[in-house]
């Protein structure tokens, strides 16, 4: 193994350009032309490493920045020991080589002048402009915040709105505490441990998302030599005793750099090291490493249709490893990276991973967004800006993080803030789901249709009792895929809400919070009530009462009015009434109640099996009728559990919806068991608004094809 996996931030090999090296171009900033009485001035440094990207930046405003910098931080020492000028300087040099534009430079050489010094920011404003102010604020803000364990939460809602208002602040704070991190060894070692673990938590997976991957990986290594010394050792060591004369990732770069020269393809065929933290993973999945999981083989071309042309020819002359063969350009990571990944098998059975990506590609790999420039400037064209500076709006901003920052808002508590915040940012792929409408939902890889739910319409998902994914029912714990079409579909019952096992199928923090912010409020409507529960009956499914439902499903609003409910009177008692789940009574059933635990009475048809064990235990039974004897049904409707018998076939289910839907009833909840010996047996929980119709709903059920048996539930409750 060569050198330079010994140390990821050393050069690559005599075929490769330079990688960006951070840790050397921290050092060299330091390292400027000094004298006895000057600091060292590595603003030149600064400017070389800007004008490699930006060949025709104007420095002017860079060198006044530093004069106000220097001047302003003259007589100020950081812990180390070193002038404090170092520090915004080498912050500023990190983003310089990633290819930050000039403003984000100027505003970093001056990001703690605000702060540490008597510098204002109307001074900066006069001095340097808008754009620059507002940078230097941002980062302001998120300085003045205390990093203590109980402030993280506050700390990082706060970093959070400054990274949707600006990416370029989160740039500049994640290129500051990579400095920090490099000089964190004259700190307490209990100091480090905490600020590693903030950095592990929250700002290594924002830089993942933001795409700049140079920043994240030297934090994920100084972070693992925190927090994991011994492992950390242990990886050292492996990675010095793989030094070979006879690497076997150079004899495949040599084999692919041949094969692609006769194939007439212009690449640049480079060996990348990997870092430690990604030797430490290659080696838990793998046990024992391979001589070849050291580093990769990167293929750097010019055009995207070079890309392919580029694997057409490593799967043709080399045996490819189909299964590591990725295609992020056809489909970008939602932190804009792209490249196409394979594995190919070398001589004598080696084998090695191999990237492939344009120049482009390559510079967003590396700097994500930092490569983007500067994405709020205007068209000259267009009319002036109008907006707040604290309200604009990024057109070209992440899903993800627009959607963190609509529901940051609605997080009030810090720690479920805290706990979603850092579930969100372990998520580490995007996918794309198609609405009827033609509008398009991000979500998370994982997500389920209850997050789909959430995501279009907000707080009234919590009615929401299933959906059709690419014309098909499904329930809303279906995961769903990219370019999935999703159709949600919600109970006309408003007051119903969701089920406490949604929370189990809900990926993202906006449809957790919305949902547990619901079961706060509602706590009663959460808990299932043991007298009306039915069991379960050989051979039949246990039916939703009017105290719960199936998982996934919406649990309907409860009935407790006194005496007389859902149309219902009862003798004697002044108590809540309520009817009973296991077998829904609907006018003209013959009714019978019984007071049960809490002094409720729950109303059963008289053929419940739940009335005869109700009697059996001693049970005393309560008369009952309908209001006025009539049968008359109450203002709300009625509810009614039906089960179909069916053989199975496709669209049963759709079409026994359909059916339901054309005979105006509302489905609460419904079920479906694993089909047995070709039959299926479905269970609705409906609402219709007259009880009058449900002969003609339940003959509309017959009718459908494969169904040779609708009735009312019947199964027994629990005796209590």
């Amino acid at each position: 193994m060569s050198a330079e996996a010994a140390d990821p931030g050393a050069p690559l090999r005599r075929r490769s350009r330079p990688r960006i090296d951070l840790r050397r171009l921290g050092r060299v900033a330091l390292r400027g032309p000094v004298s006895r009485d000057r600091l060292p001035d590595a603003i030149s440094h600064v400017a070389e490493a800007h004008r490699a990207h930006h060949p025709d930046a104007d420095l002017t405003i860079l060198r006044r920045a530093y004069v106000l910098a220097e001047s302003s931080h003259r007589g100020q020492m950081r812990k180390s020991g070193e002038p404090y000028i170092t520090h915004p300087l080498a912050v500023t040099l990190i983003l310089a080589e990633l290819g930050a534009e000039t403003t984000t430079l100027t505003a970093s050489l001056l990001h703690d002048t605000v702060e540490d010094t008597e510098v204002t920011l109307d001074q900066v404003k006069e001095q340097f402009g808008d754009e620059v102010c507002y940078l230097v604020d941002g980062v302001t803000k998120l300085e003045k915040v205390d990093y203590g364990a109980a402030a993280e939460p506050e700390t990082f809602r706060k970093m959070l709105v400054a990274t949707g208002n600006d990416v370029r602040v989160m740039s500049i704070k994640l290129a500051d505490r990579l400095h920090n991190m490099r000089t964190l060894g004259v700190m307490r070692p209990e100091k480090q441990a905490r600020i590693a673990k903030v950095t592990r938590d929250v700002l290594i997976p924002l830089a993942e998302r933001l795409g700049v991957q140079a920043l994240k990986t030297e934090l994920e290594d100084l972070v693992f030599a925190i927090l994991h010394p011994e492992e950390y050792e242990e990886t050292r060591a492996l990675i010095a005793a793989a030094k070979s004369p006879d690497d076997p990732l150079e004899i495949i770069a040599d084999n692919v750099t041949h094969t692609l020269r006769d194939a007439g393809i212009s690449a640049e065929v480079l060996i990348r090291p990997r870092h430690f933290v990604s030797v430490h993973r290659v080696r838990r999945k793998r046990g024992e490493l391979r001589g070849t999981d050291f580093g990769r083989l990167l293929v750097l071309v010019g055009e995207d249709a070079d890309c392919y042309a580029v694997l057409g020819e490593l799967h043709t002359c080399f045996t490819p490893v189909i299964s590591e063969f990725k295609d992020f350009i056809a489909a970008p990571k939602f932190n804009l990276y792209q490249s196409l990944h394979t594995a190919v098998v070398g001589p004598e059975g080696a084998v090695a991973e191999v990237l492939i990506r344009t120049h482009r590609m390559h510079k967003v790999a590396e700097a994500g967004v930092v490569a983007l420039g500067n994405p709020y400037a205007q068209d000259p064209a267009a009319p002036p800006q109008t907006e707040p500076s604290d309200e604009r709006a990024d057109p070209t901003r992440p899903g993800w993080l627009s959607r963190l920052l609509d529901w940051q808002e609605s997080a009030t508590d810090p720690d479920t803030f805290w706990t979603t915040l850092r579930d969100d940012l372990a998520q580490d792929r995007e996918i794309t789901v198609f609405r009827t409408d033609g509008g398009t939902l991000g979500l998370p890889a994982g997500a389920s249709c209850v997050d789909a739910a959430y995501a279009q319409y907000g707080d009234r998902a919590h009615t929401a009792i299933g959906a059709r994914v690419n014309g098909r029912l499904a329930t809303l714990s279906t995961v769903l895929s990219d370019g999935d079409t999703v159709q949600l579909l919600l109970a006309q019952d408003t007051a119903s809400g969701p089920s406490p096992d949604w929370l189990d199928h809900a990926r993202t923090p906006a449809a957790r919070i919305a949902i547990t912010g619901w079961l706060t409020d509602h706590p009663d409507e959460a808990k299932p009530d043991p007298e009306t529960v039915g069991a379960t009956s050989p051979g039949a499914q246990s039916e939703p009462s009017s105290e719960r439902e199936a998982p996934g499903a919406a649990a309907p609003a409860r009935n407790r009015s006194g005496p007389r409910a859902a149309g219902v009177v009862v003798e004697g008692p002044d108590a809540p009434v309520r009817l009973a789940g296991c077998c829904t009574p609907v006018p003209p059933d013959e009714l019978t109640g019984f007071v049960v635990r809490g002094g409720a009475v729950t109303v059963h048809r008289r053929e419940c099996p739940a009335v005869a064990a109700m009697q059996e235990i001693g049970r005393a039974p309560v008369a009952a009728h309908w209001a006025d004897g009539e049968g008359r049904e109450s203002d709300v409707g009625c509810r009614v559990t039906l089960v179909a018998e069916s053989f199975g076939r496709p669209r049963l289910l759709a079409d026994l919806t359909e059916a339901i839907a054309t005979a105006d009833a509302a489905i609460v909840s419904a079920t479906v068991e694993p089909p047995s010996e070709q039959r299926v047996r479905h269970t609705y929980t409906l609402r219709l608004p007259d009880a009058a119709g449900l002969p003609g709903l339940m003959r509309a059920m017959r009718d459908v094809a494969g169904v040779y048996d609708v009735s009312r539930a019947q199964h027994p409750a629990p005796t209590g």
